[in-house]
């Protein structure tokens, strides 16, 4: 998976990762160890939805996240993302509109946003996320996961994003192969990018 996300983000949007590891108490016990499986130059959302442990585990996702050559992003929580020194944040859809003043008071710093469809990502675009993380992509273990997108519906949806688009939803290596040839600019997994 980690070779099609290199071709996928080289060829749509060099300056950003192509494979990103997303975080998930219950689907990913262990992210701090998942972190050195990693190849340089790939990217984690640390999502901790509330955790009372969230700056502990943040902090050592931070020092797995350097030794590797890895970004770090902090999921949906800015004053997290300063405690434990994240490269950015990761919005959900629901707060997209933040993007432009996140970048403004973290100059610098990586802002992202999921987006379901193509408002959704119209409106992260004009907020001023850097990428937006489109999903589902293909059936997903996820809770939250919705109808599937399929192959075509994403690569219309990347094709008009008119910012860079990363395939996230049922990515694993497997899946990956079939985004070949797309608009994507890189892939998300949550159990997927470690799984052969």
């Amino acid at each position: 998976m980690a070779a099609t996300a290199r071709l996928l983000s080289r060829r749509a949007n060099p300056g950003l990762p192509g494979l990103w590891f997303v975080t998930d108490p219950a689907r990913t016990p262990d992210p701090v160890a998942t972190v050195a499986q990693l190849p340089r130059g790939s990217a984690v959302i640390f999502r901790a939805f509330g955790a009372t442990d969230a700056v502990e585990l943040g902090r050592a996702l931070r020092q797995a996240t350097r030794k590797a050559g890895v970004l770090l992003l902090a999921g949906a929580d800015s004053a997290l993302a300063r405690r434990i020194g994240a490269d950015g944040i990761h919005l959900p859809e629901r707060l997209a509109h933040r993007a432009g003043q996140l970048r403004r008071a973290r100059p610098g710093s990586l802002v992202t946003a999921a987006a379901h469809d193509a408002a959704a990502i119209r409106k992260a675009r004009r907020a001023g996320a850097q990428a937006v993380l489109v999903s589902p992509v293909f059936p997903s273990r996820s809770p939250s996961a919705g109808r599937p997108l399929g192959v075509l519906r994403f690569q219309a949806l990347a094709r008009g994003a008119g910012v860079p688009v990363v395939a996230l939803g049922g990515i694993n290596s497997r899946t990956a192969r079939r985004l070949k040839g797309t608009c994507a600019a890189g892939l998300a997994a949550v159990e997927g990018v470690t799984a052969p």
